[in-house]
């Protein structure tokens, strides 16, 4: 399997300083900064690609999932709520709620709750983020 890599500048001390983050592939590259890490300040923080890359590996997941079942899905969106806290004096992504959306054809919510339940647990982002209360709201559309 391939290796994937990013990259990440910081210019400056916490508050006062600046950085850029960009992923190997020139995909993307967005600034960041105290205020749009801490406050409500422009740019991107590592809080937002984390949640990107939960949302986009469930998506995967589960539209695998159900594909192998033999349910052939239309579409799979997946948000991601990450949550940055201060615990025990120090910040803490605490939890990520992911909120996903499915069009699936001949599936009962029931099956459907199950293979959603099984690709929160299975994606690899979601094992990478093991330590981290990660709940799930899934629906069919």
């Amino acid at each position: 399997m391939p290796q994937r890599k990013a990259n990440a500048i910081w210019k400056g001390d916490l508050k006062g300083g600046k950085g850029t983050m960009k992923f190997g592939s020139g995909a993307f590259e967005g600034a960041y900064s105290f205020a749009s890490r801490f406050e409500e300040g422009t740019g991107t923080n590592p809080e937002e690609l984390i949640g990107s890359a939960l949302a986009g590996c469930f998506s995967m997941a589960l539209s695998n999932e159900l594909a192998q079942a033999g349910f052939t899905p239309e579409s799979v969106e997946t948000n991601a709520s990450v949550t940055l806290e201060t615990v025990d004096g120090a910040p803490t992504i605490s939890k990520i709620k992911l909120t996903a959306k499915a069009s699936v054809p001949d599936i009962d919510n029931d099956e459907f709750q199950e293979f959603a339940n099984g690709a929160k647990e299975n994606c690899p982002v979601s094992k990478a983020l093991a330590g981290v209360d990660v709940s799930l709201d899934a629906s069919l559309s």
